[in-house]
């Protein structure tokens, strides 16, 4: 392990308590997708960015923003492929768009050395502020031809950054890149083996880091003590859950819930000590999204083709499924891509192109129409407006609201399979080679 600082700019305030223009996870700074920001673009092209800065890496993680800094996970080197045939997400014409990760991008390096990489940028132009470099130990688990080992995405509480990659090693940097501590739960733990690699990213919860292992050796929930890694409490989940997804904590009537979404069902856990608190939902087949969230209400799919979508209350103990799921639809749902509740409707892209708006009361469509595109990263909210970011390098802007509007169809010439992040006026949107930022210098 080695960090490589290429910058010596001195720390600033950005060490203080999160502010609303901050993006400081994946999915925001709710984890709902959602930005109240105001002045992000709707209309731009691959030669009207505001800035474009080569990664070290590949990887499909997305951006997170802290301040005046971006970061960024990605994996220097080849990871091992699982054998025999890799599915797409698309199906018949829109296949053909459908590409691996890296195709035509010499951004992995020497293929013989694994390295995990943290990266550091100047939200303002791009430039690297330090680069840490953390050499993968152990025996490497099989990937998708469509991700590698830094498919999770990092978090920042704002004093340090955590990064989790898909062998099981996780790094907690302070904000000038140097290492405050560093495990590997799939040495301590158990491997970390599961069909198409792991994906979950973690999860901070006041002075918690929480890691959800759902693989096949065992599966189980992890608390980590922030400052210093030690353990704080584990939980064993239940027999046979496999999850791609990322634990959820949201507000409930009776205190915080941490959620997760698995194979074998949806439970609820009390964040503080990992006690289970209800559990909702039959089995199903590769978990990967997360709920959207609304004034008690969880809005989620399950995952998989075509899957089931549904609404449940937040509150309940045991199991709800006859108390707190106001509506579900058995099919029609992303494989992979979250929901997105905003503005009072919930919206759902898929790997086909088609755009889905429900009624968060019902359930019931209220819009439904094919928008070309290979809808991977989950969609995001911001001033009356929903970006969708397609896998052909594309972000779809769409007007919110009971109609469909496409605002505007924005190329940008590289396959992008990220979720962007949002922050003051800028959309950060990561690609195969780049981070880009559209909107105004900052």
């Amino acid at each position: 392990m080695r960090a490589l600082v290429a910058s010596t700019l001195l720390l600033t305030a950005a060490a203080g308590a999160g502010r609303a223009e901050d993006w400081p996870q994946w999915r925001g700074p709710n984890g709902n997708g959602v930005s109240t920001d105001k002045g992000f673009p709707t209309r731009w092209s691959a030669e009207a960015v505001a800035w474009k800065a080569r990664l070290g890496g590949l990887g499909i993680s997305s951006p997170i923003v802290w301040g005046d800094r971006v970061f960024v996970t990605s994996q220097s080197g080849r990871a091992r492929l699982k054998p025999g045939n890799h599915p797409t997400l698309a199906r018949g014409e829109e296949a053909k768009a459908e590409k691996p990760l890296g195709a035509g991008s010499s951004a992995e390096g020497d293929s013989s050395k694994v390295e995990f990489l943290v990266e550091a940028f100047a939200r303002q132009d791009g430039r690297r502020l330090w680069q840490y470099r953390l050499a993968a130990e152990g025996e490497l688990p099989e990937v998708h031809q469509k991700h590698n080992l830094a498919s999770p995405s990092p978090v920042t509480d704002g004093r340090h950054v955590y990064a989790w990659f898909g062998n099981g090693q996780l790094v907690a940097l302070r904000l000038d890149g140097t290492l405050a501590w560093q495990r590997h739960l799939g040495r301590e733990y158990a491997p970390f083996q599961v069909n198409w690699g792991h994906g979950s990213s973690p999860a901070l919860y006041e002075d918690l880091v929480i890691l959800l292992c759902d693989h096949d050796p065992g599966s189980y929930l992890l608390a980590l003590d922030k400052a210093t890694g030690k353990e704080r409490w584990k939980v064993e989940r239940p027999k046979g859950s496999v999850s791609y997804s990322t634990p959820t904590i949201v507000r409930g009537p009776k205190g915080d819930e941490m959620v997760v979404n698995s194979t074998t069902r949806i439970d609820a856990y009390d964040p503080k000590t990992g006690e289970l608190l209800w559990w909702t939902g039959e089995n199903h087949r590769f978990a990967v999204p997360v709920p959207a969230y609304d004034d008690g209400v969880l809005y989620l799919s399950r995952g998989y083709r075509s899957g089931p979508y549904l609404a449940v209350r937040t509150g309940g103990r045991g199991d709800v499924s006859k108390t707190h799921v106001r509506w579900s639809v058995p099919t029609g749902a992303p494989y992979v891509s979250s929901l997105l509740y905003y503005d009072g409707l919930v919206y759902m892209a898929n790997d086909a192109g088609i755009v889905t708006c429900v009624d968060p009361r019902s359930g019931e469509k209220v819009w439904q129409e094919r928008i070309d595109g290979i809808f991977t990263a989950s969609p995001v909210g911001a001033e009356g407006r929903v970006y969708m970011v397609s896998e052909t390098g594309e972000t779809i802007v769409l007007g919110a609201g009971r109609e469909p509007r496409v605002l505007s169809r924005n190329a940008i010439g590289e396959r992008s399979v990220a979720t962007p992040a949002l922050s003051r006026g800028q959309i950060f949107i990561r690609t195969d080679d780049h981070l880009i930022c559209v909107g105004p210098a900052k």
